[in-house]
């Protein structure tokens, strides 16, 4: 695989950015109207919580350290099925306790997702912010991990669970079959009409 020097990561994650710092939890509107933000619950004064802009960093029980390196730099994973360099990607990840959010290409629309979002439709392939990496080589994902400021070392909570792995192309709804309609009532046949009194025509029969 082509290697990329690791200095040019930090200019290459792009944080996309968010209305308030990575670091804060709380706003806290002022008398005078002034918004700041703080990572800790103030005393005097009510405060709204802020979410998180990662999807992984949503958990309150990552953190402060890995909850803000997950808010600015999320990963993503896209695997598949009976795919040997996948699972050592996920190990790698889960060896360090890297919270990250799994993609899995299965079916021919996953693929197509995959080309259209991605570029490739070769995996695994990795995201960390904005940077992509595609195919697994240890020495590269941990490069590009480390730039990024994840920790070495797993620092998850006791309990911790990692989201379960999601389609990468959104399910379709089955069909919704029309109701079949009633069957028409059956009818009894009507009654032969009885013949008009009277003598009938020659050669008619009844």
């Amino acid at each position: 695989m082509n290697r990329i020097v690791v200095s040019a990561l930090v200019s290459g994650l792009l944080w996309t950015g968010v209305s308030a710092p990575a670091w804060a939890q709380y706003k806290v509107v002022g008398p005078d109207g002034r918004v700041t933000y703080t990572d800790r619950p103030p005393v005097d004064r009510p405060a709204q919580a802020v979410k998180s802009s990662g999807a992984a960093g949503n958990n309150p029980a990552l953190p402060y350290a890995l909850r803000n390196v997950v808010t600015r730099y999320p990963v993503t994973l896209y695997t598949s099925a009976n795919c040997p360099a996948c699972d050592g990607g996920r190990t790698l990840l889960q060896g360090r306790g890297i919270p990250f959010t799994e993609k899995t290409v299965n079916t021919t629309e996953d693929a197509r997702v995959l080309q259209s979002r991605e570029g490739t439709n070769s995996v695994p392939v990795i995201r960390i912010g904005s940077k992509q990496v595609t195919g697994f080589e240890q020495g590269e994902w941990t490069s590009y991990l480390d730039a990024a400021g994840y920790p070495q070392q797993s620092a998850l909570p006791n309990g911790y669970r990692q989201p379960a792995a999601t389609p990468l192309a959104p399910t379709a709804n089955p069909p919704q079959l029309a109701p079949e309609a009633d069957p028409a009532p059956k009818t009894s046949p009507e009654p032969t009409p009885a013949p008009p009194a009277g003598k009938a025509p020659p050669g008619f029969r009844f």
